[in-house]
């Protein structure tokens, strides 16, 4: 029997983690002999990963919060790369998680080894001279969104837009009333999402304001004589305890104006059973937008993380939906901004015609990205190595 051929992959969080598992599916589906080692989460050990430490070592965002993570980050890759240099990988994958993976994949890609990088770092929206740390670092990158090709075209680096998985998983129209029947929820009750963060620093940052604006929401139906739904998926154990606690502590001093479920994962579900979603900025603006849902974005960070962004970052908008679409299609809230009055100023509107008219737009940006992504990203990773041989 032929020699199995090794992919080393890495991925540093849930969005990254399902990327990786689709895209790993779909090269174990084309080359049957093959194996993988490197870090990542259910979805990666479900294709067969043998995932060198917990993805949770990983999961750090922000300018400033990655410090106090520093140390262990190192360690990590340094485990990382002393297992590759015993366990040559014939192609290194780096999925997201660009401040730990570039590093990988320079030193891997100088050892000969070809590497991709899955999922373009933001160089279209700041610190654009890191293109050319990029083409250091890899041969070929995997983009998700079409506006990415630009820069990449204008310094000469290998790069394919290969469309996002979830594009390819959320059916273009769904109504959501199946959803609602299971969650034995009436197909007439106003419902609101939240979804304030995988991530342990955003839900402290975001879902006590969130309820707060839920309150006001609440308030705004009972006084229509409706009673509001509140659904909140936790990403994982850890999260739904985190979420309990503070909403259990809110409902203590605040006569809950609304009905909720916290659910295990399920935030498609959520998603497709709301009318309305009040959303962390993230991947999951772009999986609310595939669902057809209207959204308010926010989000928090700490202050010179803002401070630094407010000179760095370029972009007019931060949120995906307006990114793809180019225009301000849903409000984006950020820092002060973020309090309950103000988010459920925005919010209210949205369970009326303001909604239904966004229904539309998502729908044209979701054909753009319907592209099956998992066969393309896989193809362009087997070609490369084909080519190389």
């Amino acid at each position: 029997m032929a020699k199995a051929l090794h992919v080393g992959i890495i991925a540093g969080e849930p969005s990254g983690d399902m990327l990786a598992g689709g895209l790993m599916r779909e090269l174990n589906r084309q080359n049957p002999n093959i194996r993988f080692s490197g870090i990542g989460g259910k979805h990666m050990l479900a294709q067969g990963l043998t995932s060198l430490v917990d993805m949770d070592e990983l999961s750090v965002m922000g300018l400033v919060e990655v410090l106090g993570r520093l140390p262990r980050l190192l360690r990590v890759k340094h485990q990382v790369l002393d297992h590759f240099e015993t366990d040559v990988p014939d192609v290194f994958i780096g999925v997201d998680a660009p401040d730990f993976n570039l590093r990988i994949e320079t030193v891997l890609k100088q050892r000969g080894i070809k590497t991709v990088h899955y999922v373009s770092p933001t160089v279209w929206a700041w610190r654009e001279k890191r293109i050319h740390k990029i083409a250091k670092a890899t041969n070929l990158v995997l983009g998700l969104f079409p506006f990415e090709a630009a820069i990449y075209q204008h310094y000469n680096v290998p790069y394919k837009f290969v469309g996002h998985t979830l594009a390819d998983s959320i059916p273009l129209h769904d109504d959501g009333l199946n959803i609602r029947k299971a969650l034995e929820i009436h197909a007439e009750q106003p419902v609101l999402a939240l979804l304030p963060g995988s991530r342990k620093g955003e839900v402290n940052a975001l879902l006590l304001e969130f309820l707060r604006a839920a309150q006001i929401t609440g308030q705004h139906f009972t006084v229509q004589q409706q009673r509001l739904m509140v659904l909140i998926p936790a990403a994982n154990d850890a999260r739904k305890q985190q979420i309990v606690e503070i909403l259990q502590d809110y409902a203590m001093t605040n006569p809950l104006l609304f009905d909720y479920k916290i659910t295990d994962g399920q935030s498609r579900e959520c998603l497709l059973a709301a009318n309305a979603v009040l959303i962390a900025s993230g991947t999951a603006t772009l999986e609310a937008m595939l669902c057809k849902r209207p959204m308010v974005v926010a989000y928090k960070m700490a202050r010179l993380t803002r401070f630094m962004m407010g000179y760095l970052y370029k972009p007019k908008y931060f949120s995906l939906p307006n990114l793809l679409g180019d225009r301000a299609l849903v409000t984006e809230l950020l820092q002060a901004e973020v309090n309950a009055d103000n988010l459920a100023k925005h919010l209210i509107p949205l369970f009326g015609s303001e909604g239904k008219e966004l229904q539309q737009i998502f729908t044209d940006i979701h054909q753009d990205l319907k592209r099956d992504a998992d066969k393309q990203a896989a193809e362009a990773v087997l070609s490369l190595i084909s080519v190389s041989k």
